[in-house]
This record gives structure tokens, C-alpha cells and sequence, in this order.
């Protein structure tokens, strides 16, 4: 990582606020709000923690409201009234943070705590984002895979500048903070949002830890709805693909056409084939419902953008080092 700016450039920013979405994180998260306490103190900028229950059912707001914190500048615990999940979490605690750089934090201590400190500075120089990218995590074989797949297909399809290495996290300034709050969407990701704006941007690689405690509720469900939802909401590649299925198709079956027609007129006695009909006509209609799916997909989206609902909706807002509730 080179950086050319001088000392002398370097700009005084105010703090940093954390947000913390969370989900029956009852078995780490004493851990975890230890942990960020103590690192408050080895930095010279203030912190402030936004957790953000996403529908605990287990007693994590109790544990977070009775911590003490001796170096944390501001503690708030965000109540969403159900599960909207962490892309919707993560935007109502940027909507309630109270220092004009932001990041987001998962609750079980994978992402390495000094990605704050290090993004700080990289943001004083004259970054709008910090993004974090994962070098290193044991992880099987199998989601390795599915993840620079994943990788890949974002940064040929959606977003060019998209880390090989996937974005774990992204620290970033007062205009991208304003810039989210303005818009807001639904069946999102944020991090591809704020990618595809475009912002002065460095990428700092870290190696991340295994999951303090607990178990971790990204699900096999959550990941297929991401990987809709980055395709769909950042790129025509899925509905070009239906086009283009569609062309594919019809050169397919124009080429098996004219094949029969010439087989029957040179070979007579040739019978016609039942079961090449069945297969092309399941290939067919297996490749046109596919097809409406994905144009389902598109307009699912735009019909729940026009009900124009609420992506997250908060209960209960407690300011966690006065006792205060609002």
C-alpha cells in the first residue's frame, strides 16, 4: 500500500462511529464490547458503538445495556421491531450515529479490531472509503470457491473495481454517511452501493479470525439473496441474459430444424424422434422459466420500491452510558 500524501496534508476528522448489527449474540458479545473498550483506549480519536438488535430473541440487549464502558465516547442500542436483516440494520445505525465517519462491525470478533485505527488514518488523508478486504480466514473449500465466483462475476458484470478478495467491511467519511441516509434502498447491499458511487476509495488487506463465540447466522438463504440482489439491483447482465438465451434458443432450434428436414429427405425410411422433441421442448421451457424468473426478480423490485415501505422500522433507542431512552 503506497501512499504518496505528506504528513502536512493530513486533515484533524471528529470520531468514529461503529455500528453493531446483531442477532441472538448473547454468548460473545460481553466479549466483544470488552474488546472494543479496551482498543478505545490505544487510539487518539473518539468512538462511538451504535448496536442495532436486528430481532434477538435471546437476551444480547440486556447484556449490552448492563456493560460498562470506561473509553467508548457514545453507546446507543437500536431496537428494530422485527428482522430486516443486516444491510437494512446497518443503515438504521448509520442513520442514528453521531460522528461523521462510519463503519460497520460484525458482533462476533472475526474483523480485526485495528481495520478501525488504520481506516481512520487512511480517511484523515484524503479518502472518502476504506474498504476491507479479507486475506485470510479458514473457510471450506467449497465457500471459498462459491466466493471468488462470486468475486468474479461481480467485477465483470456490476462493479469493475470489486476486490478479488471480497469486501468484508468499508470505513468511509461524512458525504458517503449523507449520501446513504438520502437513499435508502431496499433488497440492496451497501457495500455495492457505496462502491458504485464512485467515491476516492484504498483498499487495505487484513487477515481475519475465527468467530469468537456463537454461530454464525449467515445462512445458505441469506448468501443466495445477496448474490440476487448485487445482480439484480446492480446490473442488467440477468435480464441481457435472457435476450440472449432467447437468440441462443432459436439458432438451436433452426439449426435442429433444417438437420431433420434434410435427415427425412435423404433417409425416408428415417422415423421421426419423439424423445428429441421432449428434450427440446423441456429444454425449452426449462430455459423460458428461467427466464421469467429472472424478469420476476426485476420486477418484484420495483413494485416494492414503489410501495415505497419502510426498510427497517425502530422500536426503541437507548443511550447505553446515560440510561436514557427514547
Amino acid at each position: 500500500m503506497n501512499i504518496s500524501e505528506k504528513d502536512s496534508d493530513i486533515r484533524p476528522l471528529p470520531g468514529m462511529s461503529v455500528v453493531v448489527p446483531f442477532l441472538n449474540e448473547a454468548e460473545g458479545i460481553e466479549q466483544y464490547c470488552l474488546a472494543l473498550d479496551e482498543y478505545a483506549a490505544s487510539v487518539d480519536f473518539p468512538i462511538e458503538l451504535v448496536f442495532v438488535d436486528d430481532g434477538s430473541t435471546d437476551n444480547t440487549g440486556e447484556i449490552i445495556s448492563a456493560s460498562s464502558f470506561r473509553h467508548i465516547q457514545g453507546a446507543k442500542l437500536i431496537t428494530l421491531s422485527k428482522n430486516f436483516g443486516s444491510h437494512s440494520a446497518i443503515r438504521a445505525g448509520i442513520m442514528h450515529a453521531a460522528y461523521d465517519i462510519c463503519t460497520w462491525m460484525g458482533s462476533d470478533l472475526q474483523e480485526p479490531v485495528e481495520f478501525l485505527g488504520l481506516s481512520y488514518e487512511e480517511i484523515r488523508k484524503g479518502y472518502n472509503a476504506v474498504y476491507i478486504e479479507k486475506r485470510s480466514i479458514r473457510i471450506s473449500q467449497v465457500n471459498r470457491g462459491f466466493s471468488r465466483i462470486y468475486s468474479a462475476l461481480m467485477r465483470k458484470y456490476a462493479i469493475s473495481n470489486y476486490s478479488p478478495g471480497g469486501i468484508s467491511n468499508i470505513v468511509f467519511d461524512r458525504g458517503i454517511k449523507q449520501f446513504l441516509n438520502e437513499n435508502v434502498e431496499s433488497n440492496s447491499s451497501i457495500a455495492l452501493q457505496i462502491m458504485d458511487a464512485g467515491y476516492k476509495n484504498i483498499t487495505i488487506s487484513l487477515d481475519f479470525k475465527e468467530r469468537a463465540a456463537g454461530v454464525s447466522k449467515w445462512t445458505l438463504s441469506k448468501k443466495i439473496k445477496l448474490f440476487i440482489d448485487s445482480f439484480v439491483a446492480f446490473s442488467f447482465a440477468p435480464i441481457r441474459l435472457v435476450s440472449l438465451v432467447g437468440v441462443v434458443m432459436f439458432l438451436v432450434g433452426l439449426v435442429l430444424g433444417i438437420v431433420s428436414v434434410v435427415n427425412k429427405l435423404a433417409n425416408p425410411a428415417v422415423p421421426v424422434g419423439y424423445s428429441t422433441l421432449a428434450c427440446i421442448m423441456a429444454l425449452g421451457f426449462g430455459m423460458t422459466n428461467i427466464s421469467l424468473g429472472i424478469i420476476a426478480e426485476y420486477l418484484w423490485r420495483a413494485y416494492d420500491a414503489a410501495r415505497r415501505r419502510p426498510t427497517f422500522i425502530v422500536s426503541d433507542i437507548i443511550d447505553i452510558l446515560h440510561g436514557e431512552t427514547s
